[in-house]
């Protein structure tokens, strides 16, 4: 039987590229709940299926949820069982083309043009034995550039996929932010991905830092949050600032937020590549009770907000 509550939001683009991005998670979830629905009429598999936006950007969004900056790159985080039919090939490769058809047509309704269809590609710093692996189409009508869905194995809600994918996150911008080597020279759009990740971890993270930190940090997170406001292009201001976050060691309160929460269950988050593949996406209580409010109240408050509007 299909679900009922597949209702898109009539609109996603509050004018040039900003987003409403309320209705951007709204999207990705019901498509999420659309390509379970279709995957059970076209090959009677059932199996959960749970989505919504990746990015740091809407906790920093206005009071409605519309982004204070472009948006020009769709991200959603999915996350699908293990153990199911989806473990055979075939499968997998049938719940691919699903996913590319909804997103095409539900991307169609905010008139995007999704085209060239490319799945199958493993992330970097993911597990060994299931790696996270993307599907992303390109946006020839230009509203976006492109719309990118990351896979991860396990079934679990969206805030806690969200934080589990921190570390992955975390993994990744270290290796232009470790201080036992030099700065990298590497090209500005390169560094301006990595200062963009550095803001969604500290927004992801927030109220997981711990307080030392969170004050060392949160005035350098300021002043790069405004320059992206301000619209950050400059080579050598992105040279600056990547110097700047660098010498002041961000990325280490990030992987401190994460450790001892992740060590007290036997995990290190330094090796997240060897860890069992039953522990992918696996966040300890500790990590759960101080985020999952604080994640899932965001768009809440979006909704109260929005809700409030139209009456």
């Amino acid at each position: 039987m299909t679900s009922t509550e597949t209702q898109l939001p009539d609109t996603l683009f509050a004018g040039g590229h900003r987003v409403n991005l309320y209705y951007l998670h709204e999207m990705f979830r019901h498509t999420a709940q659309m390509v379970r629905d279709r995957l059970q009429e076209d090959t009677g598999i059932d199996v959960p299926i749970t989505a919504g936006m990746w990015g740091g950007s809407y906790l920093v969004a206005d009071d409605l949820g519309v982004s204070r900056t472009n948006v020009v790159r769709l991200y959603s985080l999915v996350s699908l069982p293990q153990n199911t039919p989806l473990d055979e090939p075939d499968n997998f490769e049938t719940l691919m083309k699903i996913y590319r058809d909804v997103l095409i047509e539900n991307c169609g309704k905010y008139k995007m043009e999704l085209t060239d269809p490319r799945w199958g590609e493993k992330v970097p710093c993911t597990n060994r034995i299931r790696p996270t692996t993307t599907l992303q189409m390109w946006d020839t009508s230009r509203r976006v550039k492109f719309v990118r869905a990351f896979f991860v194995w396990n079934q679990a809600t969206w805030a806690e996929s969200i934080i589990y994918d921190s570390i992955r996150n975390i993994r990744q911008i270290k290796e232009l932010l470790d201080i036992d080597h030099r700065p990298l020279k590497k090209a500005p759009d390169e560094l301006k991905f990595m200062l963009q990740d550095v803001l969604i971890i500290y927004f992801t993270l927030k109220p997981a830092l711990t307080p030392d930190f969170a004050e060392h940090a949160e005035p350098i997170v300021n002043d790069l949050f405004d320059c992206f406001i301000a619209g950050l292009h400059d080579p050598a201001q992105i040279e600056e600032l990547y110097h700047k976050i660098y010498s002041n060691a961000l990325v280490y309160g990030y992987e401190e937020a994460l450790e001892g929460p992740y060590k007290k269950a036997g995990l290190d988050i330094h090796q997240i590549e060897d860890w069992p593949a039953d522990k992918i996406n696996f966040v300890p209580q500790e990590l759960k009770d101080t985020m999952i409010p604080y994640l899932e109240g965001t768009f809440e408050r979006f909704r109260k907000n929005l809700a409030g509007k139209k009456d």
